[in-house]
Parts: C-alpha cells; structure tokens; sequence
C-alpha cells in the first residue's frame, strides 16, 4: 500500500511539474517563432522590392585610420535558415523538458518517499498496536473462559469451588480493567491535550508517589531513600505525580525483597534540575534497552505475569508525561547491579 501511494503522488508530482515545464516552453517557442515570422516577412518584402527593413552597411576603419576601408551590407538571414533554427529551437525545448521529466521523476519518487514516510511508521504502529493489544486482551479473555467452561462442566461444582472461580474472574477482569485504564491514559497523553501546568515541590511530588505504592513498598520490604533536595519545578501535579508511580513502581518490581531504591534530585544547570531513580535489580540487557519504553514491550521475558504484574504500558507512558513537560528520560543498566533511570526536567517548562 506505501508503495502504490508512494507512487501515485510521484506521480502527480510529475504531472504538475511537467505541465509548468511545457508551459513555459510553449511561450518560449511562440516568442521565438513570432520573431522567426517577422524576419521572413521582412525579407518577403525586401524580395519585392520594398526596403524594408533598409539594409545596414557596417563600416570599420583600418590601421586606426580616418579613412574608410570597407562597408559591407547586411541583409535579413535567408528563410530556409530561420526554418531550421525553428527545428532546431523545438529539439532544444523538447530535449529539455525530456531531461526535467527523468529528473522530476527521482526527484519526485524520493520526495513522495520522505513526504509519506512519517504516514507510513504511523501506521506501522498503528497496525503493531492493535496486534500487541490483542493479544494482551486475549491472555485474560482465554483464561476466563477456560476456567467458566471447566467448571460449568462440573457437575460437582461446589458452593466453595463456584466462589474460588468468581474469585479467579474477578482478578483477570481487574487485569482487563487495568490494561484499558492504562490504554486510555496512553492515548489521552498522545492526543497533545492541555495540561495544567504550575508551581510544584519535586519531593512532594515524589513522596506522595511513594505512598501510593506503599502496599507493593511494603509486601517486598523495600526501603526508599529519596534524597532529592528542595526544588519547585512547573509542571502538572497529577501527571508527575502517576510518573514518578509508575518509575518507583517499576523499581520495586522488579528489586529483590529487602533491597532499597534510590531516588535522587538535583540541578545539573540553572535550567534543568536531573532526576535518578536507581534499584538493585537484577539489571537489563543491553539489546531490550532501547525498546523498553515501547508499548507492551517486556524486557524480562522469562517471567510471567504472576511473577512482575503488567501489561508493559507503564514506561510507555512515563514517556509521553515527561516529553509533555519538555524533558527526557533514559535508562542505564548492568547485568546484576541494577538499573537506573535518568530524568531530565525544565526548572520552566
């Protein structure tokens, strides 16, 4: 399909060229060939008798002279002569515009290429989205009808047997709920809508972070040090605030219990103040870095989602909050010692 329209707008790209082009050399020729038409005309009359236009005697001095050496007389070219240099005009022209096609041409082919290319990685990603995103839905799709088909065949089922299987559909129904809580709010941070920017305490934003992830904090006996100084940053409280949840959030997941995350606040310039939220996991390969804040990527393949819950959506997200609030996020990692992410902020963003 890229191709066909890639084609199709070279294409046009030559039809509008090609139509300015013999434009122009159509005036070009008919200029040309109405004075081609006055010179024979003149020598028609000329032929009969009628000096018109006279003929010029062009008279030069020899040696520097005041003597007069020689007049010669200049007469209109002869017909046959303009002929050809009408033919020869019209090659030239055609010759031309032959060389502004083939030229358009790749011009246009390559241009149609950059013109369409951001079209095509949007609907490259448009296409990997809605096939990530089955297959996320189905997982717990399948498994609520695996379990209801089982049990309905049951003809034992007990009272206690019918409450352990709400209990089971209850949580992947509340996988499905978080996965398209987490999609809404992917799309609403690429949709480019207004935020409500203001006046914010960075540490407060990161406390209270902190305490909505207190219950997983708590579970795995983490202990978060967050030793970022005092500074105010202008942004949007809600947005930071489900940034740093879902950076503190991923630390803790994937930190071995008893562990501490580090979360550290600086300026590095008096324009930009530097985050870093450091764990003491067991690290990410250097191959699944670049792609870990893609949408439903999951560097850690081997665990299933009973181990580190989640869709891979998180990162995506925090992604699109910070390049809301004009900075950058990256991730260092090495194998066994941790991961930490770098964050970038505008003090006035």
């Amino acid at each position: 399909m890229f191709n066909r329209a890639r084609l199709k707008l070279t294409l046009w790209y030559l039809l509008i060229i090609m139509l300015i082009s013999i434009s122009f050399s159509m005036v070009i020729f008919r200029v040309l060939t109405s004075e081609f038409n006055r010179v024979i005309k003149m020598d028609k009359l000329r032929q009969q008798g009628i000096n018109y236009p006279p003929q010029k005697t062009l008279i030069f001095f020899q040696n520097g002279s005041d003597d007069m050496a020689r007049g010669v007389m200049i007469s209109p070219p002869h017909i046959e002569v303009i002929d050809e240099a009408k033919q020869r005009l019209l090659h030239i022209l055609i010759g031309i515009n032959l060389l502004i096609l083939g030229f358009s041409g790749a011009a246009g082919y390559f241009l149609a290429g950059r013109t369409l290319r951001p079209i095509k990685l949007m609907l490259d990603e448009q296409r990997r989205f809605i096939t990530d995103s089955s297959h996320e839905l189905r997982t717990p799709l399948t498994a609520l009808k695996s379990e209801i088909e089982v049990n309905l065949r049951d003809k034992n089922l007990t009272l206690k047997d019918a409450k352990k299987l709400l209990g089971s559909n209850l949580e992947e129904v509340n996988n499905l709920q978080t996965l398209s809580d987490n999609l809404i709010k992917l799309t609403q941070y690429q949709r480019n809508n207004n935020v409500s920017f203001e006046i914010l305490n960075l540490k407060t934003a990161i406390n209270d972070a902190v305490k909505k992830v207190n219950g997983l904090i708590k579970k795995k006996q983490i202990v978060i040090k967050n030793d970022a100084v005092d500074i105010n940053v202008k942004g949007d409280k809600q947005c930071l605030t489900e940034f740093f949840v879902i950076l503190i959030d991923n630390a803790v997941k994937y930190s071995p219990p008893k562990t501490t995350v580090l979360i550290t606040a600086k300026k590095s310039s008096r324009r930009v103040v530097t985050i870093e939220v450091k764990d003491q996991g067991e690290g990410i390969n250097n191959e699944d870095l670049p792609k870990i804040f893609d949408r439903f990527y999951r560097a850690d393949k081997s665990r299933s989602r009973t181990d580190v819950s989640g869709y891979g959506l998180g990162l995506s997200i925090a992604k699109e909050i910070i390049q809301k609030h004009q900075g950058s996020i990256k991730a260092i990692s090495e194998k066994n010692k941790g991961t930490s992410f770098i964050i970038q902020l505008p003090l006035n963003a």
